[in-house]
């Protein structure tokens, strides 16, 4: 049963307490909430602040001892009526099982957390639910792709790369070499209207075209710079002409260690031929499906993103033009791959593959 008794007040206590109580623009349950503890301050009985208050006993009874024990932190730092809800582990846990275990029962191919706190009966607010995502990183909205790789020999392929990531040969150059095929060169039919306060750049949908063209690029694993060459078709002969570009661009004799994907193109007679005239130049191969093992692959997300997905390009050496301005601005501030995968035996394949049900 709750004791009655009169609340001693500080002056600066009764102060604050006495702004809220009469503030126009405050919250109605934050002024009630003053007056209360006022009133007891005042030495007013339960009945008398009942029937002036029109609240029960308990209301009475759970907002004085917030006070008594938090002060004026108990009144206004908590939402109106509501005990501090505390997520356990085991909400945590039921939350993540439901996620990352089920699928909606409406069909939907993943969650919202309005439609997970639903399903799990209204006991569990959307809110909880997207702080417990969020703690551990988990974007339902989110969709990536993959394609496992079944090369016999990706542990060994995969091994020899990050190799050569990890621990280079000492006085040799190692090159991350592809080339991006197929870049259009695309001019808008309408003038693209500029970025404003509040309004986004906008392209038009209609386009011309004016052809392609084929990024070659050599990423240098230790200094992050890149060597680049534009070209319209993408044959062996191309890939040749790269290769001796790179060797061009290093001192006489120098160990080079070029990493490609297996593109055909990569290992015709062409491929064989210039590596049997230049011998201090070595090819490793990345296993099959496994372009992300190929540092160069990152550099070309980043110069699709800044100059190719948005651009506007009026000819094929418009385009060319910005694609290797780019290149020398990025040679000036270059940044090599801090690498961080290192367990080659650590990968996806079709028997791994866990689906949700």
């Amino acid at each position: 049963m709750s004791m009655e008794g009169m609340m001693i007040l500080t002056k600066s206590e009764r102060m604050e307490l006495q702004q809220q109580a009469s503030a126009r623009n405050g919250r109605a349950d934050s002024a009630r909430h003053a007056r209360l503890i006022l009133l007891l301050a005042d030495g007013l009985t339960w009945a008398e602040i009942r029937a002036k208050l029109d609240c029960s006993d308990s209301y009475i009874d759970r907002w004085s001892k917030r006070f008594a024990t938090d002060r004026l932190a108990g009144l206004f730092a908590r939402h109106a009526g509501r005990e501090c809800y505390k997520v356990t582990e085991r909400i945590e846990a039921r939350v993540l099982a439901r996620t990352t275990k089920h699928k909606p029962a409406d069909g939907s191919t993943h969650w919202s957390s309005r439609k997970l706190a639903a399903e799990l009966g209204g006991d569990i607010s959307h809110m909880t639910i997207a702080r417990i995502w969020a703690k551990h990183g988990i974007k339902p909205h989110r969709l990536e792709g993959y394609l496992a790789s079944n090369d016999p020999d990706f542990e060994a392929k995969a091994a020899d790369v990050i190799g050569l990531y990890l621990k280079p040969p000492q006085h040799a150059a190692v090159f991350c070499v592809d080339e991006k095929t197929a870049i259009q060169a695309l001019d808008r039919k309408d003038p693209v209207l500029p970025l404003s306060p509040g309004r986004a750049e906008r392209h038009g949908f209609e386009y011309y075209r004016h052809g392609t063209l084929s990024l070659y690029a050599a990423f240098n694993t230790k200094t992050g710079e890149v060597l680049g060459k534009t070209a319209v078709r993408h044959t062996s002969a191309e890939f040749v002409a790269f290769l001796n570009d790179i060797v061009a661009n290093q001192p006489r004799g120098k160990e080079i260690h070029v990493i490609a994907d297996n593109l055909s193109a990569h290992k015709t007679k062409r491929v064989d031929e210039f590596l049997a005239e230049y011998s201090n130049v070595h090819m490793h191969f990345t296993p099959t499906y496994s372009s992300w093992l190929n540092q160069v692959e990152l550099w070309f997300a980043k110069i699709e993103r800044d100059v190719i997905a948005r651009g506007v390009f009026t000819s094929l050496t418009d385009l060319k033009r910005k694609l290797m301005r780019y290149i020398r601005h990025y040679n000036k501030q270059p940044k090599p791959v801090k690498w961080k995968y290192f367990d080659s035996t650590k990968r996806i394949t079709p028997e791994s593959i866990v689906t949700a049900h």
